[in-house]
């Protein structure tokens, strides 16, 4: 009896050690098929989220990525406007490099005049597609044996240049245009995106879209890129959402006042537009329909969530939708708030992830990155401008290295032409209309306030000379000085700005917070609303 009471302790001892093994190696172990959601939102500010800001705007469902995965506070955009941005995240090349310094569509060199702004440069000439010379990241999973999905905005390029000419199998509403031209309701007036029925709200549909690939692909491994045409102008709502933020903004305290000229442009101050915050809200129950989709799949612990926007929030030109400060400037500016993003990666098999981390990171490095998180080998001839961020992600660390923004253009929204390098906590700018240089310590100074260039001028020096030797190596293009340029015609079209254009802003912005606000059947969402 005592042997066999030995021989059956011997024996739990044995199951609960095997037991033990089976759950630390499941535990460890990697999934065999490595999935890829890449979630970019368009025009999505830095603070534009309740993450970081809950005193308006509702987002529970980015909220959650970044919660179940790593946020890297100081991630950017590869640009302050859009095509750069996303052709620097299919190629891993900085749009100095890769030649996209404007968004597709923006006039240049001597057209720039038709705009009446009466400016001392003309742009510079920049690519309109992007390169078919260029091993994209899509190519490169598809090449691996992944199948590919595009859904929302493209911008890169004119037909021959879509999302399936750069390594996508399905293309759903990627083509020319930068915006929803039918707006955020069907019926869309997009030539690669059927409409559905009048009132079909957009980012849900390309949620739904997606979901539907992933549910055809869930036994083989997928790259499903959902990119949002939200936040984009003309920014639109539903009637309940419009109703639920105007409260919200009474409740918190209307100012009497929004926005502040600056040189070319006045900027919003506030973040009270009802019909934005309700533009949000609608793109964060569409990642929540994804994010549920991978649950409901059985997808969710092998699949990588990237959450990222392609430029700073609009707080001038455009919609004047949002303000990003404690953060200067916005969309097409070259300080903080227009190229500083949400940026945040969930990988589910990494348990001793890293919640947070303070590394200067761009978008650039999304290739490599997802390259190296599904196993791939690297293709270091192709993200030329990126570096892997997997040691972040478990705790290491990257060589430090220039970050590098080149703008050589006017934006819509009130931005300068420009070149930037960020290195460590220094940032150089670089004007292009009178040669003058700021510089900023980002630790210290995060808004941008103090310019401190001449209490470091050999930093200074040196940053804008690592600058200008990328700039030569890579071929950028310049603008350049426009020998028609009229001060007297440039300070009248400036005061009309900051007198006539600012009064209408505040008109507008009040209209929106009127109990009596009417779109005037503008928009299909403000009195229905399709499930």
């Amino acid at each position: 009896m005592k042997k066999v009471t030995i021989l059956l302790s011997a024996a739990i001892v044995l199951l609960m050690s095997c037991n033990t093994k089976q759950k630390v190696d499941e535990k460890s172990k990697e999934p065999a098929k490595k999935n890829i959601l890449f979630i970019l939102a368009d025009d999505y500010g830095y603070n534009d989220l309740s993450y970081r800001n809950d005193s308006f705007y509702e987002t529970p469902n980015i909220d959650r990525i970044a919660k179940e995965g790593t946020v890297f506070n100081n991630g950017y955009a590869a640009c302050q406007v859009c095509s750069p941005s996303r052709a620097s995240i299919m190629n891993g090349k900085f749009p100095a490099r890769h030649g996209i310094t404007d968004w597709i569509g923006a006039r240049e060199g001597e057209k720039w005049r038709e705009k009446k702004r009466f400016s001392k440069l003309m742009p510079a000439k920049y690519k309109h597609s992007l390169s078919h010379k260029d091993v994209t990241l899509p190519e490169a999973l598809k090449a691996a044996g992944y199948a590919t999905f595009f859904a929302g905005k493209w911008h890169l390029g004119e037909k021959g240049s879509w999302p399936e000419d750069h390594g996508f199998d399905v293309n759903k509403g990627g083509w020319d245009a930068g915006g929803p031209r039918g707006g955020y309701f069907s019926p869309y007036k997009n030539d690669n995106l059927k409409d559905g029925k009048d009132g079909e709200n957009l980012s849900m549909r390309l949620a739904k879209e997606t979901v539907n690939f992933m549910k055809e692909n869930k036994d083989n491994r997928f790259f499903a890129y959902l990119s949002f045409y939200a936040v984009h102008g003309k920014i639109q709502t539903t009637k309940d959402k419009w109703a639920k933020y105007r409260k919200k903004a009474e409740k918190n305290g209307i100012a009497e006042t929004s926005f502040k000229m600056k040189k070319f442009l006045p900027m919003r101050e506030t973040q009270d537009n009802p019909i934005y915050a309700g533009l949000v809200e609608s793109m964060d129950d569409a990642v929540g329909e994804v994010l549920k989709g991978l649950e409901d799949l059985g997808l969710a612990e092998n699949t990588i969530v990237v959450f990222t926007s392609d430029n700073g929030g609009v707080s001038a030109g455009d919609s004047n939708s949002t303000s990003n400060l404690p953060l200067r400037g916005g969309k097409g500016y070259q300080y903080e708030g227009g190229i500083k993003e949400p940026y945040f990666i969930k990988v589910p098999w990494i348990k001793k992830r890293i919640k947070e981390n303070n590394t200067p990171v761009t978008g650039t490095d999304f290739y490599p990155t997802l390259l190296d998180l599904v196993g791939l080998k690297l293709k270091p001839k192709e993200h030329l401008d990126g570096v892997s961020l997997l040691p972040l992600l478990t705790g290491g660390t990257i060589k430090e290295r220039p970050l590098i923004w080149h703008y050589p253009h006017y934006g819509n929204q009130g931005g300068e032409p420009s070149s930037v390098i960020r290195k460590g906590d220094w940032k150089f700018i670089h004007y292009y209309e009178d040669g003058r240089g700021e510089l900023f310590n980002l630790k210290n100074d995060e808004a941008e306030i103090h310019e401190i260039s001449k209490e470091n001028q050999e930093i200074a020096s040196a940053l804008k000379t690592e600058l200008f030797n990328y700039l030569k190596e890579v071929g950028a293009n310049y603008p350049e000085k426009d020998p028609t340029y009229n001060a007297a015609l440039e300070a009248a079209y400036l005061q009309k700005i900051a007198t006539k254009r600012l009064e209408s802003l505040e008109k507008q912005r009040m209209s929106y917070l009127s109990p009596d606000f009417d779109p005037k059947n503008d928009w299909w969402g403000s009195f229905q609303t399709i499930d």
